[in-house]
């Protein structure tokens, strides 16, 4: 009888011993601007929070974390992805990044190579930590002229070559450019414009959860 009680005193000492990251929940950190953090609209309604759900709803275990911030430009992905794999809230580190930064550089007409140098770090930074890169390409609209139009579009496929990374070719795809998915100022996605996206990135990246 006392072995019986010793055994059940010592398996719940085990769980309390066994290393917490065993059972740490899968967690994928998106790392962007204003169209990540979700202006104009809730948290809860945008595509990181819609995107968790949608993973939820098919049986999968995922904390989807919205690391938006409006203003970003890809200068900024260097720095605050070493803030975010040092930040102790996360508890444990994230098993993939999804970068969607360069529209902002793009609106403000800043050398595309620039741009991808700085994603290079990025994803670079990323790859060392053994983390899985997910890359959202941005494109510029036609306004901003052919050559630097195509300069911008090709920053994406060339690093998603180049790293060997998934490509989303396009992360506003059905949104972009459509004033029924967007706010008045005809940049950001609306609530609807947010539910296309989620739809979008998990059809894109199912098949790696």
């Amino acid at each position: 009888m006392f072995k019986y009680l010793t055994f059940f005193k010592i398996i719940p000492l085990l769980f309390l011993l066994a290393p917490i990251s065993s059972f740490a929940e899968n967690k994928m950190v998106v790392l962007g601007d204003s169209l990540t953090e979700g202006y104009g609209v809730s948290k809860d309604s945008a595509f990181p929070a819609l995107l968790e759900k949608k993973i939820s709803s098919v049986g999968k275990s995922w904390i989807v974390v919205n690391a938006g911030v409006t203003g970003s430009t890809t200068a900024s992905g260097p720095g605050r992805l070493k803030w975010i794999l040092n930040n102790k809230d996360l508890s444990s580190q994230p098993k993939i990044i999804l970068i969607i930064l360069g529209a902002n550089d793009g609106l403000r007409g800043l050398k595309a190579e620039d741009s991808q140098k700085n994603l290079s770090k990025t994803i670079e930074l990323i790859q060392a930590k053994k983390i899985k890169v997910v890359l959202g390409g941005i494109y510029m609209p036609p306004n901003y002229g052919k050559d630097y139009t195509e300069k911008f579009k090709k920053i994406y496929s060339e690093l998603a070559q180049k790293y060997k990374i998934k490509l989303i070719p396009f992360i506003l795809d059905k949104v972009g450019g459509n004033a029924k998915y967007n706010l008045a100022d005809g940049i950001h996605p609306n609530e609807e414009g947010h539910k296309i996206i989620a739809e979008n990135i998990y059809e894109s990246i199912k098949d790696i959860l």
